[in-house]
């Protein structure tokens, strides 16, 4: 095995950190204080300052993290305080019979019915970035901002269509700014100060975010106004959405922060998603050519829609292999409640628990050359342990937009990969960085060549 057969990683800690070196390294890369030896052991247990901690890579106490024992284990008060200002109590932070009472309330919305509506708007997001990249064949294309485009042109779409007064690109602007200040671990979190300590890079007050936040309920209570759609859009969806078991409804503040969700999560996932996938495919061209020859075969110079996607199953498979490689969310943190057992492990109550899906999707003792881009290991996903592959989690958490996501990404990745071909610029891998995901550091910069009819010969001028 040679570096040059495995695409961009992070290489993990295999040397004690101090609390203070801790600090500085989770603060530029927070996968870079990842021990190595988690990539090849179930469990490790530690202790930074006074804070105990255990990253379990174990698929049975991941189960039990995220179904068996869910209660004991919520998000961790860090990564609530982080987000709560921008997104609230929303699905992704509230707990107990807040969090179940919205689920309950959302779940309708995500029916494969629904989704299924929606292709149509990830087709025409497809065929404007193809719009785009034609723009710049036979040139280098940073395609991780491309693909924050396509994917905020479905998001917004799909969650405000036809309100033109509503500003999408201001919305996404004031959330991405909020986190990018406010995202990183500051000492107190690393040494285990209490969480209603004040964090000082926390203290500032955001005027952005209380304006975004205006504009969304502005927009949404004109839409309790407005007229009804062929179509319904999300926030159609929510609007009408209930609790079954006490007939409960979203306040506007609720559907807001549960829409501003979507808006960030459901497109910078995405694009995360189908960035690395084109990276991928780009490091490897056997497979892209192996790709293409599939979604050229299916589409027959279309553009995919909601039908085409069972067809595309090596698409697919890039797709989840991209997530096992860089899974967006890298890293889950938990706070135990109580006294439990993991792995044969005591968990004492305060407790830290941490999952380092990063870590746990290339461990050794779970997959086979893990660090290697495999697509054919997603052949038959049965024979694969769900709590080994949590790129959406699992359990009665697991993301309620997972279908949405992959839908888009399939959608987006058979069309363009049918239309162009992708290659790797010379010393310009990326890097994975995580912060609040596990983003390129520098883009995922591809020369693109666009591609004419099935046989896949280039165009040229």
């Amino acid at each position: 095995m040679t570096q040059t057969d495995i695409p961009a990683r992070v290489p993990l800690v295999t040397q004690p950190m101090g609390v203070w070196q801790s600090l500085q390294t989770a603060r530029k890369n927070l996968i870079e204080i990842i021990p190595d030896i988690a990539t090849k052991q179930p469990m490790i247990t530690g202790k930074t300052a006074i804070v105990r901690w255990h990253m379990v890579m174990d698929p049975d106490g991941n189960r039990r993290v995220l179904k068996d024992n869910l209660e004991n284990y919520p998000k961790s008060d860090v990564t609530k305080n982080i987000l709560e200002p921008a997104i609230g109590k929303s699905l992704f932070n509230a707990e107990g019979a807040h969090w179940r009472w919205q689920r309950r309330a959302a779940t309708p919305v995500f029916t494969h019915r629904n989704i299924a509506n929606l292709a149509p708007i990830m087709g025409l997001a497809a065929d404007r970035s193809t719009e785009r990249l034609a723009q710049s064949s036979g040139r280098a294309v940073d395609l991780f901002q491309e693909m924050v485009a396509a994917t905020f042109e479905v998001i917004s779409d799909v969650t405000f269509s036809g309100d033109e007064g509503f500003d999408r690109m201001g919305v996404h602007t004031a959330i991405d700014n909020y986190i990018a200040q406010t995202a990183k671990l500051s000492l107190f979190d690393i040494v285990g100060v209490p969480t209603w300590v004040p964090r000082p890079s926390r203290m500032i007050s955001s005027g952005a975010i209380k304006q975004m936040k205006a504009i969304a309920d502005n927009a949404i209570n004109n839409r309790r106004d407005g007229s009804s759609r062929d179509v319904p859009d999300l926030l159609d969806l929510l609007l009408e959405g209930e609790d079954p078991k006490t007939k409960r409804q979203m306040t506007t503040a609720e559907l807001r922060d549960n829409l501003l969700t979507f808006i960030v999560a459901g497109h910078e996932t995405t694009a995360l998603t189908l960035a690395w996938s084109l990276y991928l495919c780009a490091f490897d061209q056997d497979v892209q050519d192996k790709a293409r020859a599939e979604a050229q075969s299916v589409l027959n110079g279309s553009t995919a829609n909601a039908d085409d996607v069972p067809k595309l199953k090596y698409i697919r498979q890039i797709i989840d292999e991209a997530l096992r490689l860089y899974p967006p969310a890298a890293l889950l943190s938990r706070t135990a409640q109580s006294s439990d057992t993991l792995c044969g492990r005591d968990i004492r109550k305060g407790d830290t628990v941490i999952l380092p899906i990063y870590a746990l999707h290339r461990n050794h003792l779970l997959w086979e050359n893990p660090d290697h881009f495999d697509p054919d290991r997603f052949v038959d996903p049965k024979a694969i342990n769900r709590f080994a592959y949590l790129p959406f989690g699992d359990g009665p958490r697991i993301c309620i937009g997972a279908s949405f996501a992959l839908q888009e990404a399939v959608i987006i990745l058979a069309t363009l990969i049918s239309r162009f071909r992708f290659k790797r610029v010379p010393g310009k891998d990326p890097k994975p960085v995580l912060i609040l995901t596990l983003r390129p550091e520098g883009g995922v910069w591809l020369d693109v060549e666009r591609i004419d009819g099935k046989a896949g010969v280039a165009k040229t001028a």
